[in-house]
């Protein structure tokens, strides 16, 4: 009996010895041990840093100076605008219920249609008392109003009295062969040479509204 004892100890060993050749049992992973060994080796992620983008700057613009007034204001008007006809009326006659009152101590322009107000804007008239005070009219309407002597332009050209071979008028503030709009930043104080000067939007606004005709009051 005790031999058959031995002999079965003596199996069993060989059979979980590895040194005999013989295969150990397998081992399975139970589910919970499969999802920890998974979690071990998961190949982890960080991600780069953005770089980060220095903010964009407004560009600067530099206003000119006002004494280039004189050079814009002083075109002779056979340049930039069309001279009245002979036998032309000056002052053309408008039966329409618009009307642009300009007030020189307030820098600003009312607009009125059917006596109700219809725009408001803030304006620049001529330095040292240049802009002439009275009742006017828009005499004529040009688009983008054309200084060939300066090669400066005059957008929404409004002309409105003559002053001797000259002729006064309201237009979008003057660009300058740069591209840039001369007296920018000065809008509200004198600055032309007797023209009303109005923001680009605002003067194209009135532009598209005003008829030949329409009357113009210069008040102080």
């Amino acid at each position: 009996m005790l031999l058959l004892v031995v002999l079965a100890a003596a199996a069993w060993t060989a059979t979980m010895s590895p040194a005999l050749g013989l295969t150990a049992p397998v081992i399975t992973p139970t589910r919970a041990q499969s999802y920890a060994m998974a979690e071990i080796v998961k190949p982890t992620y960080t991600p780069s840093p953005i770089p980060t983008q220095p903010p964009t700057q407004e560009p600067t613009i530099t206003p000119q100076p006002i004494a280039e007034a004189v050079i814009i204001e002083n075109t002779p008007v056979s340049e930039y605008v069309q001279p009245v006809q002979d036998g032309a009326s000056a002052e053309p006659v408008y039966g329409g219920s618009k009307y642009i009152l300009v007030d020189i101590s307030e820098q600003h322009m009312y607009v009125y249609e059917n006596d109700a107000l219809a725009f408001s804007f803030i304006a620049s008239t001529g330095m040292n008392n240049a802009t002439r005070t009275g009742s006017f009219s828009v005499l004529n309407k040009i688009s983008n109003a054309y200084g060939a002597t300066w090669n400066i332009w005059m957008p929404n050209w409004l002309g409105i009295y003559w002053a001797g071979s000259l002729q006064n008028g309201i237009h979008a503030l003057p660009i300058l062969p740069d591209g840039s709009q001369l007296w920018a930043g000065f809008l509200g104080t004198p600055i032309s040479y007797g023209c009303v000067v109005l923001g680009a939007y605002e003067s194209q606004l009135l532009y598209d509204w005003a008829e030949i005709g329409t009357p113009v009051e210069i008040q102080w």
